[in-house]
């Protein structure tokens, strides 16, 4: 049996066609050879496209035998002699401009199933639901009554829009994904078995039960949004949750009600954001970050890995550790904490705590 390969390039490039395209200088190589993928750097051969932007694989960098590699300038002379040198400030960003214009069918969001538009017989439309010419709605799936769908957003095998709900155009929900009580805006991708919606764990507390509060709230996505597989957004009790334009959340994320995050903000894996929390725009909180309830995070601050935020954290900042706060503080009490047990006989714990607030990726 063949191993089966998903994504296939669906053309080649030059390298001076990719100089062109990411506004990257040819420092040294043949403008005319050919680039027919991409690959990282220990795994590139001679038709490969690579990048490099991180230290810690600079052995790799220097053994690469890709035909072209994307660096900075301070990088540059240790490509290997016998690879296209193209310089530019982000090398990461410039990749992700190449790799969209090999590989256009990883960005088409498309279901499962890869049919075509319209709704396919198996799914499960309310005769009030209104579903725009171009959308897709896939077998298996439901759309709720009075719920609007608009054109070219894909509706996955499985997935729940629930009645009322109005996504935009160009989206995706997908499988498994429900979205109920919320209002979707263009271009937003919710992945496999993300939860949007339902109650807001809200109870008043007593020595004769916990009263269930209704939740009346709903939740606000605005457009260009992505959400991460099996994340969770509740919707608010009296007031909505909101998810501002271009926010990027991982799989594995807890919002809870009532929290309103701006616009661009990064919110990697295994995070938990407390009810009526509030992100300020370009917010960043890295892995497994928690947040109390009621608190506001500064626009443009970030959170390191495993930070937990129990006050208000003032806007440019970066902060980390339990209680989050500004990160030179915690580090240099890490250091201290360290020498004090080198000092009693202790064997201090040699991994470095992290110091940035961002999702780890292949370089």
């Amino acid at each position: 049996m063949s191993d089966p390969v998903f994504f296939q390039p669906a053309c080649s490039l030059t390298v001076g066609e990719i100089a062109d395209m990411t506004g990257a200088a040819l420092l040294r190589g043949d403008s005319g050879r050919v680039i027919e993928n991409v690959a990282p750097l220990d795994l590139a051969g001679r038709g490969d496209l690579s990048f490099f932007d991180n230290p810690k694989y600079a052995s790799k960098l220097q053994a690469t035998a890709a035909g072209a590699c994307l660096c900075a300038s301070k990088y540059a002379e240790r490509v290997p002699a016998g690879t296209a040198v193209l310089v530019v400030d982000q090398p990461q960003r410039a990749h992700a401009v190449v790799l969209a214009t090999l590989f256009p069918a990883a960005m088409r969001l498309a279901g499962p199933y890869g049919g075509a538009a319209g709704v396919a017989a198996g799914a499960h439309v309310h005769e009030t639901a209104r579903i725009e010419d171009g959308a897709t709605v896939e077998p298996g799936s439901a759309v709720g009554a009075g719920a609007e769908i608009g054109s070219g957003t894909v509706i996955s095998a499985g997935a729940i829009v629930g009645a009322g709900v109005r996504i935009g155009r160009d989206g995706y929900v997908g499988p498994n994904a429900t979205v109920l009580n919320a209002l979707v805006g263009d271009r937003v991708i919710i992945h496999s078995g993300v939860r949007i919606g339902q109650d807001g764990f809200g109870f008043s507390m007593g020595r004769d039960g916990h009263l269930k509060v209704p939740q009346i709230g709903r939740v606000i996505i605005q457009d260009d949004v992505e959400i991460g597989a099996n994340t969770t957004i509740d919707r608010g009790a009296t007031r909505d949750t909101i998810v501002g334009e271009g926010t990027k959340i991982d799989n594995l994320v807890q919002i809870g009600h009532n929290v309103e995050i701006g616009r661009h903000c990064v919110i990697v894996a295994m995070t938990g954001i407390s009810g009526s929390a509030k992100l300020e725009d370009f917010v960043v909180l890295g892995a497994r970050v928690g947040t109390i309830g009621h608190v506001t995070i500064g626009a443009g601050a970030q959170i390191a890995a495993s930070g937990n935020v129990m006050g208000d954290v003032p806007p440019g900042v970066t902060w980390g550790g339990t209680p989050a706060r500004p990160i030179r503080e915690w580090t240099r009490e890490l250091v201290m904490k360290k020498k004090r047990m080198i000092r009693d006989g202790a064997r201090p714990n040699r991994k470095a705590p992290p110091t940035e607030a961002e999702g780890e990726g292949e370089r």
